[in-house]
C-alpha cells in the first residue's frame, strides 16, 4: 500500500479520518552535555512530525548522527521527549508516564534493536528473553507461556521451537539471534514495531531473509512499522513511504518509489548516489559531492541544516528553515529550490 501525504508526515488514511498507528507532532529531543555549570545543548531532534498508518511501513533514513535512532527510542519511551506529542492508535503518551502507562505503551509498541547479541542477556536462555514480555506485559499465566513462546519462535522461523528455548545467545548465529529479538517483540502482541537498523549487524547473505520476514509479519500480524536505516535501497525495498532525516530535521517525505526514483532534496540525492546500482559494473557517476561535515548539533544554523554542504545553496537557505513544498502526489520536500 502506498499512501499520499497532505500535511507533512500525514498519510491519506489519517486525513480520511482513520486513526493512524503512530502520530508524532513537534517532537523535539535535546541533551545537556559538557561541564557542570557550562553545559551545551545537543539538539538531536527538532520539531519532527510523522505519522504511520495502520499496516504501513515507513522507512526513516539518514546517516549516523542524523537523529533517526533517537526518534525511535523516544517513541518507544526509552528516551523522554523534551517537547512534542506522541500518540499510538490515538492514545496520547503522557509526558510523565507512570508504571501502568509504560506497561500499556510497551504492550502496543515494541522495538527491534540493531545489535542482536548485546540486546540479549548472555546469562539467560532464550526462554527468558521471549518469556519476560509474556509475564511483565501480557500477564500470561505460567501454564500458557511455553505454548506462546513456541508459537512466536515458529513465527520467526526458529523451528523446531523447542530446540531453541534452552539455548543461550552465544549458541545461535547472528541471524538466529535477530530472529529471537523479533520473537521477543512479537510476544507482547504489539501493533507497532520500531525496527532500528535490524539488518546492519548481519551478514549480507541473510539481510534479505530478515527483511522478508518483517514484510511477512506485517501481513500475518497486521503490524505497522517504522524501519530505521542508513540504507536508502533497503528502505525502498521495505517501505511504503520514506522519510529522510538530516541533523534532527525531516527534509523529505514521500512514497518510496518516488523518493528513490526522483529524490528532490540535495541530501536525498547524495544518499541516492551512494546507493549501489546493480545495473552498473563500475558504480554510479557522481553528479555532485557534499562539502564539509555535518553541522554541530550544539550550534545548529538558523536556516536549512544542509546549507553549509549543499552545492545549490542560496542566501535564503541560510536565513530561515524552509517550509514544506509539494513536488508530486504525496511527495514533499523541505527545500527552497522548489515552488510552494
Amino acid at each position: 500500500m502506498v499512501s499520499t501525504l497532505g500535511a507533512p508526515g500525514v498519510p491519506a488514511e489519517a486525513e480520511a479520518g482513520q486513526v493512524p498507528a503512530l502520530e508524532v507532532v513537534g517532537l523535539t529531543k535535546t541533551y545537556s552535555v559538557g561541564k557542570v555549570g557550562k553545559p551545551k545543548i545537543v539538539r538531536a531532534l527538532t520539531d519532527v512530525d510523522l505519522c504511520v498508518a495502520r499496516k504501513e511501513i515507513v522507512g526513516l533514513v539518514g546517516e549516523s548522527g542524523s537523529g533517526k535512532s533517537t526518534f525511535a527510542r523516544t517513541v518507544a519511551l526509552l528516551e523522554q521527549p523534551t517537547s512534542g506529542t506522541v500518540k499510538v492508535e490515538g492514545v496520547a503518551v503522557p509526558s510523565r508516564p507512570g508504571s501502568a502507562d509504560l506497561r500499556a505503551h510497551r504492550r502496543r509498541v515494541q522495538m527491534i534493536f540493531q545489535d542482536p547479541y548485546t540486546s540479549l542477556d548472555p546469562l539467560h536462555k532464550i526462554r527468558y528473553a521471549v518469556g519476560r514480555p509474556l509475564e511483565s506485559l501480557a500477564g500470561l499465566p505460567r501454564a500458557l507461556r511455553r505454548g506462546r513462546m513456541e508459537q512466536v519462535l515458529g513465527q520467526v522461523g526458529l523451528v523446531p521451537p523447542a530446540d531453541f528455548l534452552n539455548r543461550y545467545p552465544y549458541q545461535l548465529s547472528g541471524g538466529q539471534r535477530q530472529r529471537v529479538g523479533i520473537a521477543r517483540a512479537l510476544a507482547a502482541e504489539p501493533t507497532l514495531l520500531l525496527a532500528d537498523e535490524p539488518t546492519s549487524m548481519l551478514d549480507v547473505s541473510i539481510r534479505l531473509n530478515i527483511m522478508n520476514l518483517l514484510l511477512d509479519l506485517r501481513e500475518s500480524q497486521s503490524l505497522s512499522m517504522l524501519f530505521v536505516t542508513h540504507d536508502l535501497a533497503g528502505a525502498s525495498y521495505m517501505s511504503d513511504r520514506m522519510a529522510i532525516m538530516y541533523a534532527g530535521h525531516l527534509v523529505e517525505l514521500g512514497p518510496s518509489a518516488e523518493v528513490m526514483g526522483q529524490p528532490r532534496h540535495p541530501y536525498t540525492q547524495l544518499l541516492r548516489q551512494a546507493a549501489p546500482d546493480p545495473a552498473s559494473q563500475f558504480g554510479r557517476d557522481t553528479t555532485f559531492e557534499a562539502r564539509g561535515d555535518p553541522p554541530d548539533l550544539t550550534d545548529l544554523p538558523p536556516g536549512c541544516p544542509f546549507a553549509a554542504r549543499c552545492p545549490h545553496v542560496r542566501e535564503d537557505c541560510r536565513t530561515g528553515l524552509p517550509t514544506w513544498r509539494q513536488v508530486a502526489g504525496g511527495h514533499q520536500v523541505r527545500c527552497v529550490l522548489y515552488g510552494t
